[in-house]
C-alpha cells in the first residue's frame, strides 16, 4: 500500500511538507506542492479520508434536525441547506423526529447541528454547544456562546396583517394561534395583541395546532356564534386554508362576509380560490444562511452574526374587504 512516505520520497521533500501540498495548508512554494501532487499522482496516491478526519476529530458531517419533513414549509428550508452545503466540503445528515437524536446530538456525530425541533430541549443545546460543536437554532431565542438564532422577523410581518386589516376598517377581529410551545407563534401572538391594545381593538382569540383540521373545527366554533368577526388573522397558513373552508361550507363568502390572513406563504396560498394573503419569508434564504454561518465558524471560526429573516406581507384576494364592511365600520 503506498503511503505519505513514498509520496515524499518520490518528490524528495519531507512528510511535512508532503502533508501541507497534499491538504492545501501550511507555507510551501508552489513548484514544492507541485512536485509533490505530479508523485501523489504517479503514485495513484489518495489520502485516508477517515484517519484524517479521525485525527482532526471532525466529520465534515452536519446534522439537521426538524421536526417533520411534511409540507412546502419545511421542503423549501431543506432546499435552501442542501444547495449551500453543496458549495462546501460538508456532508448533510438529516434527522426527522427519531429516537437517534440524542445519540447523534450527545455523542457528536456531526460537527455541528442546524435544529428546528422544539421537542430537543434547550438545556441539552446549551450543554452540548461549544467551540468545537457551534448549533444554529430557528425555532428558539438562546443567548448562548456558540448558539445562533436565526429566526424569522414575526414582528414586522405580524405589524403589517395588523393595520392591513385595521385600515381596511375591520374592528371586529378575531385570531387564531398555534401551539404554545412554539416560539413563532409566541411572537407573532404578543405582536398582534400589542397594536391591538394601542388601537383599542377587543380580540377574540382561539388556539389551534397549526393544522388544517383546527382551522377548520375552530371556524366552525366562529360561525356557530351570532355576531361574526369581520376579519381573522392565523398564525399559519394550515389554519386559515382550515378556516377558510368551514366559512365556504356555511355558505358565506371570502373576503365580502369574513377576510382572512394567514403567515408563512406556504405554495397553495398562492393558488387557492380565493387566493390566500398571508406573511411570507424567504424560507430557501433561511435554510442558505443557516449552512454559511455554520460553516463559516467551523472552518475560520468566524462569530456568529445575528440577524433576522425578512418578511413581508402578500396581499391576495382573501383580505380584500368589500365597500360595505368598511362603511358598516366608518
Amino acid at each position: 500500500m503506498v503511503t505519505i512516505k513514498d509520496v515524499a520520497k518520490l518528490a524528495h521533500v519531507s512528510i511535512t511538507s508532503t502533508s501541507y501540498a497534499l491538504n492545501g495548508t501550511g507555507t510551501i512554494s508552489n513548484a514544492t506542492r507541485k512536485r509533490v501532487l505530479e508523485a501523489a499522482e504517479t503514485l495513484n496516491y489518495h489520502p485516508n479520508a477517515f484517519a484524517r478526519n479521525l485525527k482532526n476529530r471532525r466529520s465534515y458531517t452536519i446534522g439537521v434536525f426538524i421536526t417533520s419533513f411534511g409540507g412546502s414549509f419545511f421542503d423549501e428550508i431543506l432546499e435552501g441547506i442542501r444547495d449551500a452545503i453543496k458549495k462546501t466540503e460538508y456532508e448533510l445528515i438529516v434527522c426527522p423526529e427519531t429516537r437517534s437524536i440524542r445519540k447523534i446530538l450527545t455523542q457528536r456525530q456531526v460537527d455541528g447541528a442546524i435544529i428546528f425541533d422544539r421537542k430537543i430541549k434547550s438545556e441539552i443545546i446549551l450543554k452540548l454547544a461549544s467551540d468545537r460543536f457551534p448549533i444554529v437554532v430557528m425555532d428558539r431565542q438562546l443567548d448562548a456562546d456558540f448558539v445562533l438564532p436565526l429566526l424569522m422577523d414575526n414582528d414586522r410581518g405580524t405589524r403589517e396583517a395588523f393595520y392591513h386589516l385595521y385600515d381596511q376598517g375591520a374592528r371586529r377581529i378575531t385570531c387564531i394561534w398555534g401551539v404554545d410551545d412554539s416560539f413563532d407563534n409566541h411572537e407573532r401572538k404578543q405582536v398582534f395583541l400589542e397594536e391591538a391594545q394601542k388601537n383599542n381593538i377587543s380580540l377574540q382569540t382561539y388556539t389551534g395546532n397549526f393544522t388544517e383540521i383546527s382551522g377548520y373545527e375552530i371556524g366552525k366554533i366562529i360561525l356557530a356564534d351570532e355576531i361574526l368577526p369581520e376579519a381573522v388573522f392565523c398564525a399559519n397558513d394550515q389554519m386559515a386554508i382550515g378556516l377558510i373552508k368551514a366559512i365556504k361550507e356555511h355558505k358565506l363568502r371570502v373576503p365580502e362576509d369574513i377576510a382572512v390572513v394567514g403567515f408563512d406563504d406556504i405554495l397553495v396560498a398562492s393558488v387557492m380560490q380565493p387566493t390566500l394573503s398571508t406573511v411570507g419569508i424567504s424560507r430557501f434564504l433561511w435554510g442558505t444562511l443557516a449552512v454559511s454561518q455554520l460553516v463559516d465558524f467551523l472552518i475560520d471560526e468566524k462569530p456568529f452574526q445575528t440577524q433576522r429573516i425578512p418578511t413581508r406581507l402578500i396581499q391576495r384576494e382573501s383580505s380584500r374587504m368589500s365597500n360595505n364592511q368598511q362603511e358598516g365600520n366608518a
